[in-house]
């Protein structure tokens, strides 16, 4: 039988420049917790934000902002705007659509392009073979956000450009930490494939068949936020170290006692 998906405790602002921003406060523990609200927020990433955008999120009062972008990202959109007395962490991760060979054929590449590439469930794979990689190939990156939660950076926002894959994963490696129903993770997921926060994609108006819709369609993989994904990375976690205690024990390096304060900091 279908769980019904939890639906947000409360209403997300409209920011305008910003996509995909959303509070991750009410998802509840295994153990009948809940995460705390006002302290773990996730979201696209902050380089077009308006003014009033960037005064929302300075009344967060945000200590930090985990930046996950690597160069390319950072030379396609520009850095993140500045938030007065923020600290601003960067933790380059690779994007799922890495390459700018890839990302050229994304932009511009023809139909016949796209479908060698992309078709017949080749996109889809892709993804969930990076999500796995991430998994095995970042435990450094992802242990290091999960202590900098348990020892100081909190209130905290993650973001990657879209705010779906890799701020997306290291939430749900958080939300493991903390002992959140993996439903609940997934659910929390999916939300990113909401209208006011799905990344816009972007044709090149040299490409010779901008937006059609079997364009779109053999692109979709790469911009959904889609469940075997993330199950994938779950399949991971327990094929390579046997479930997530030794995941965060040997994986990300939580020793008991760290692990209890980022709980006491994150849940209610």
């Amino acid at each position: 039988m279908t769980q019904p998906i939890p639906q947000s405790p409360h209403e997300e602002p409209t920011l305008t420049g910003v996509r995909n921003f959303r509070d991750v406060g009410g998802l509840p523990t295994t153990d009948g917790r809940r995460v705390k609200s006002g302290k773990l927020f996730r979201s696209g990433h902050l380089a077009h934000a308006t003014e009033t955008d960037a005064e929302f999120l300075g009344s967060l009062g945000l200590h930090t902002v985990f930046d996950f972008r690597n160069g390319a990202d950072h030379a396609l959109e520009g850095p993140d705007v500045e938030l007065p007395g923020v600290l601003n962490v960067s933790i380059p991760l690779s994007d799922p659509a890495d390459g700018s060979e890839f990302w050229k054929m994304v932009r511009t590449g023809d139909l016949a392009q796209l479908r060698e590439i992309l078709g017949d469930g080749k996109g889809a794979a892709r993804m969930s073979r990076s999500y796995r990689t991430m998994i095995r190939t970042r435990t450094a990156e992802h242990g290091r956000v999960v202590h900098a939660l348990a020892e100081y950076s909190v209130p905290a926002l993650m973001h990657c450009a879209a705010g779906k894959d890799r701020a997306g994963l290291s939430i749900a490696v958080t939300l493991l930490a903390l002992g959140v129903e993996r439903e609940a993770i997934v659910a929390d997921y999916l939300e990113s494939n909401a209208p006011h926060n799905r990344y816009r994609v972007r044709r090149g108006s040299e490409a010779t068949e901008p937006r059609t819709p079997e364009v779109l369609e053999l692109l979709s993989p790469l911009f959904d936020a889609r469940a075997p994904y993330l199950a994938a990375a779950f399949e991971t976690i327990d094929e390579e170290w046997g479930g997530v205690e030794r995941y965060l024990a040997e994986g990300l390096g939580l020793a008991p006692e760290t692990l209890a304060r980022l709980r006491d900091r994150l849940l209610d």
